[in-house]
């Protein structure tokens, strides 16, 4: 886990795939812990948000209990940026940008499963950019192209993006490496290709946007 940003009361992290954002009942090594190890000195829950443990990228943590109810608020008003990149099986036969509204719900019957549910679901929105089509060899040395998809999450259901683009209302192509939604290309990339590129937010001390 690398460190990319200090703040007075805050860090930002680059978060690796596979690694759990706080700490698990059975695996506790996390973000989490780690700032906590690093940070002696820092108070309060740590992460006011979270990213699934099989998604990569940045992740902002809070060192002090004032800045995480700070930056939680801002997530809870939507007032953070937020930015991601995914492969994704191509052809993805929808505009190059648009809105995917479908609302979500877990599924009961297959935790950990997240579906679209018109009638019940939560809101859930996203905003996508499909920025090109490349080629991509499989792990076995199977070769397929991939679509290279920016996401701009409006909301913030989980495994909204996993689920917006697999979905055949949403993109109909899943991403590369998704061992729950992916079916077949669940194994066309050694890991989920999905990263959290960007965040912004306001400085709990300053009032800056970082």
């Amino acid at each position: 886990m690398r460190i990319l940003r200090v703040g007075a009361t805050w860090l930002v992290v680059d978060k690796p795939s596979g690694f759990l954002s706080v700490p698990g009942r059975v695996q506790h090594d996390s973000v989490v812990n780690r700032v906590r190890a690093a940070y002696p000195l820092a108070r309060g829950p740590i992460a006011p948000h979270r990213l699934d443990m099989d998604t990569s990228g940045v992740m902002v943590c809070a060192l002090t209990p004032e800045a995480h109810r700070h930056i939680s608020i801002q997530f809870q008003e939507r007032t953070v940026a937020k930015r991601y990149h995914a492969l994704l099986a191509a052809p993805v036969d929808r505009p190059s940008e648009g809105l995917i509204d479908l609302p979500m719900r877990l599924d009961v019957e297959r935790r950990p499963y997240q579906i679209v549910d018109l009638a019940q679901g939560k809101s859930a929105q996203t905003r996508y950019r499909i920025l090109e089509v490349r080629p991509h060899t499989t792990p076995d040395g199977r070769s397929m192209d991939v679509a290279l998809v920016e996401f701009e999450p409006i909301t913030g259901r989980s495994h909204q993006l996993r689920v917006h683009s697999a979905d055949p209302r949403g993109l109909g192509a899943p991403i590369l490496g998704d061992d729950l939604y992916a079916g077949d290309h669940a194994r066309s990339a050694p890991r989920l290709m999905l990263h959290a590129s960007m965040l912004a937010f306001d400085d709990p001390e300053t009032g800056e946007r970082v």
